[in-house]
């Protein structure tokens, strides 16, 4: 009998990449989707951290009633640009105006503008859904009948009438979640901001969750932003801005960034990069003409070898 092979195995995690672009920036005379005023600007926002550059000159944005996703992998600058949107930090450099305002200047009338929904739970799980509205609705200026009939209103919209006086412990995830979003919407704003809002649900409430944003964004004409890491959530945003190391390196709507890479991305992990290009681009019935180019990667970043 032979013994089992000890060749190193490879993983692979995404599906050679033609080209991979460096920025991929729309023209607005030849894009398929019509130039509209901006409800969110970002121009060429900076920050660091002790000598760590966390966003380096990012400039984009965000539309009317658009379902905007942030994409990039863990450390990338995503968490530190939704703090600086929700007027949880101060950037070192550069803008960023939603409605008009200013988050560093004029955070307090921005907060009225927006609803935030964090990766971390902020519901209180002791309270009923209905009560952890009603203390939301105060931290909003909200009272009395106007207060009840939005508590009213967030809870039918997000599917918990039923459940209103029940407490949120004894709701499943994508319930708990539903109630965030009930939350960030109770003094309706115009424009929603959600950290990775699908972390910890099941696949079906991922979908539910995704095809209740589509409903605020054609219904109601709420502008969304979405951070996420994973492509499959990307592809139903209207618009992506991929973020890595700090930096915008690509801008577009799913269709077009697809076009602009132009093939199926391979990573594979390996001790010796070298020999494992120089292996892959021998000639071979199985492989010859197929590799345009490849990336490996160096620490976080990832170098070309064509």
């Amino acid at each position: 009998m032979s013994k089992p092979s000890t060749a190193r195995q490879f993983q692979i995690k995404y599906l050679v990449v033609s080209k991979a672009p460096d920025y991929v920036a729309l023209d607005p005379q030849h894009s398929a989707v019509p130039a509209i005023p901006a409800v969110i600007s970002v121009q060429d926002l900076v920050h660091r951290y002790e000598g760590r550059t966390a966003l380096n000159g990012v400039s984009f944005d965000v539309r009317h009633a658009e379902l905007f996703g942030l994409l990039g992998p863990n450390g990338s600058g995503k968490t530190t640009m939704f703090r600086i949107l929700s007027t949880l930090m101060v950037a070192g450099g550069g803008r960023a105006v939603i409605m008009g305002f200013d988050a560093a200047k004029e955070p307090d009338a921005l907060r009225r503008q927006i609803g935030v929904v964090f990766q971390a739970q902020s519901i209180d799980l002791k309270l009923t859904a209905a009560e952890n509205l009603w203390h939301q609705g105060h931290l909003y200026g909200l009272r009395g009948t106007t207060l009840k009939s939005r508590i009213a209103e967030m809870l039918a919209r997000v599917g918990l009438s039923d459940r209103a006086k029940e407490k949120a412990e004894t709701f499943s995830g994508g319930m708990q979640r539903r109630l965030e979003l009930a939350k960030g919407l109770l003094h309706h704003p115009a424009v929603l901001l959600l950290d990775e809002p699908t972390t910890g649900l099941d696949p079906g409430a991922r979908r539910d969750l995704w095809q209740y944003l589509q409903i605020l964004r054609d219904e109601e004409r709420v502008t969304v932003i979405v951070t996420t890491h994973l492509m499959e959530e990307a592809e139903r945003c209207d618009r992506l801005a991929i973020l890595n190391e700090g930096k915008l390196v690509a801008l577009g709507t799913p269709a077009e960034l697809k076009r602009e890479i132009g093939g199926d991305v391979i990573l594979l992990d390996t001790r010796d990069a070298e020999s494992m290009a120089e292996r892959a681009r021998r000639p071979g019935p199985s492989r010859a003409g197929k590799w345009s180019s490849l990336h490996y990667r160096r620490g976080r970043s990832f170098s070309r070898r064509d």
